[in-house]
């Protein structure tokens, strides 16, 4: 079997002990993975990296996973949703800047009330832009029918991150009760392609008992699910949260970003043609950490459009960036951002996956 960093890059289909061996290269073998990344990038997507407007619509959350800063049962939050004409002021401000499309995340809530108001303003913003702008959504596990409610209503690509491909890592960072359970995530991305949106997950990398073969087995996950886009970054520690306690056992941040990087780069060589985005959580750990993303493979990048005094409620993780500022710095910022990684941006266009593009022709 060909076990060096070289030989497996030159290999069509990754198996998953080459899998391992990649994401365990060294310092000097990794440079050859984002090199090669690089190369399939270029080829496959272009240089081109799509603005996508984020709304951090609420921080009320049913959920109580054990990572994350806005846990149901983080009592210390202050919680907040985001106003209707505020969301609307930040699709204008998108539209204005040429910014394709939109990000709205939130917790996760499944009650009538929060899927009507959800339902409500997406027909808004698809009235203001006059269907122009791209709106992807990320609010966690709904039924069919609700996300067949939020697709007609303007929805078209949908992110949600699986956290951890392996059931028994999913229950040691997620409650096991009905209300979190690895089957019904499983089979709520199922239904999102069943619907017809642009499919997106990802997953946490250097988590508490987390392994190499645990993120092999991820990026396997991935192609097997044939999704169209991926948000994945490095998990890092909230002083609210029970994994807390773990902190002393976690490999350390320098360590936890390059194995990021290493599986935005190796998955961009496996999934040539679908999008990945440069996330927040990358630059929390390394200040260029944006560009590194985009230069590895990455290809969208996320403004945040949140009002400025509500974004210290939606701390999933500490020590985020760009908390202050606004998005007017923000864009100004990431502009500068991208063009240093070598990329121009995509303005006015959705830039939905090129994968989800041919994977929907093959159906056809």
């Amino acid at each position: 079997m060909d076990h060096s960093v070289e030989q497996i890059l030159n290999k069509p289909v990754f198996e998953r002990e080459d899998l391992i061996v990649l994401l365990n290269a060294d310092k000097k073998e990794r440079e050859l993975i984002f090199r090669k990344a690089a190369e399939v990038k270029k080829e496959f997507v272009g240089n081109k990296v799509y603005f996508r407007g984020l709304v951090e619509l609420s921080n009320i959350c049913s959920k109580n996973c054990y990572y994350c800063g806005i846990r149901s049962g983080n009592k210390v939050v202050d919680r907040y949703f985001v106003s209707d004409d505020e969301v609307l002021e930040a699709a204008r401000y998108a539209m204005d800047n040429g910014y394709g499309s939109m990000v709205i995340q939130s917790g996760e809530r499944t009650d009538k009330v929060f899927v009507k108001k959800v339902t409500n303003m997406l027909e808004k913003i698809k009235a203001l832009s006059d269907g122009k702008l791209g709106i992807t959504l990320s609010m966690g596990e709904q039924t069919e029918e609700t996300y067949r409610q939020w697709y007609a209503s303007g929805a078209h690509r949908y992110l949600l991150r699986i956290e951890s491909s392996n059931p028994d890592l999913y229950y040691k960072i997620h409650p096991n009760d009905a209300r979190h359970s690895f089957d019904y995530r499983l089979n709520a991305l199922r239904l999102l392609r069943k619907v017809g949106y642009n499919v997106g997950t990802g997953v946490m990398i250097g988590l508490p008992f987390q392994t190499i073969d645990d993120l092999a087995g991820d990026l396997l996950f991935f192609r097997d699910m044939d999704i169209d886009m991926a948000g994945m970054g490095p998990y890092i520690e909230h002083k609210d949260t029970p994994l807390y306690q773990y902190r002393n056992i976690l490999m350390p941040k320098a360590d936890r970003f390059y194995l990021s990087l290493k599986m935005v780069a190796i998955l961009r060589i496996m999934m040539k043609d679908i999008n990945i985005a440069a996330t927040t959580a990358m630059q929390t750990l390394d200040k260029q950490g944006r560009e590194k993303a985009l230069k590895v493979g990455a290809n969208i990048i996320m403004p945040n459009l949140t009002p400025v005094k509500y974004r210290e409620g939606y701390l999933l993780y500490e020590d985020k960036p760009c908390i202050n500022e606004e998005a007017s710095e923000c864009k100004n910022c990431l502009e500068a951002r991208i063009h240093i990684a070598g990329d121009e941006i995509g303005y006015g266009e959705w830039g939905d996956s090129k994968h989800f593009a041919a994977r929907k022709q093959s159906n056809n």
